[in-house]
């Protein structure tokens, strides 16, 4: 059975990926802080691996037999002192995160990012997913950091990450 390893499973969207994981017979491992709150986690038959995005080895421990890697997590805050751990988790944790992978050997990583770095056509029209970010003076950090990171997973997948 394929194993795959789901971070941000504490959350809403995570925990959905890993049920759905689960339905498709994976076995599943998730990725948790020590303090999270795992009531998501309830009923459902996962390994939960106590680690943290910025730390390498807890990432290294986590990935050690998976084949799949769902990147679900993020951190969030609408506070403005914060803005420097979003960057620190959500751009620094997700490169730390798939360079681990890719040394581990993962055949296929998924990132989930947000609509917050999708930008504003100049003419008022629907955005799509190729309306290029350009919200820099007007977004939140927590929308900054998402589209650093998620340029940071098409680079990385431009370079061969799978």
């Amino acid at each position: 059975m394929a194993r795959a390893l789901v971070t941000g499973a504490t959350g809403f969207v995570g925990m959905w990926v890993a049920r759905q994981l689960l339905k498709e017979k994976m076995s599943v491992r998730v990725l948790v802080r020590p303090n999270s709150d795992r009531r998501n986690l309830a009923g459902l038959n996962v390994e939960a691996v106590e680690g943290d995005l910025r730390d390498p080895d807890s990432l290294r421990a986590a990935l050690q037999g998976c084949e799949e890697l769902y990147h679900v997590a993020a951190f969030y805050s609408t506070a403005e002192e914060d803005g420097p751990l979003m960057y620190e988790i959500n751009v620094g944790g997700t490169k730390t995160l798939f360079k681990a992978a890719c040394r581990a050997g993962v055949q296929r990583i998924v990132y989930t990012s947000t609509i917050g770095t999708i930008g504003r056509p100049a003419d008022g029209s629907l955005p799509t997913e190729d309306t290029e970010f350009n919200l820099w003076d007007t977004s939140s950090h927590y929308a900054r950091s998402k589209h650093l990171a998620e340029m940071v997973a098409l680079s990385m997948a431009q370079d061969g990450m799978p």
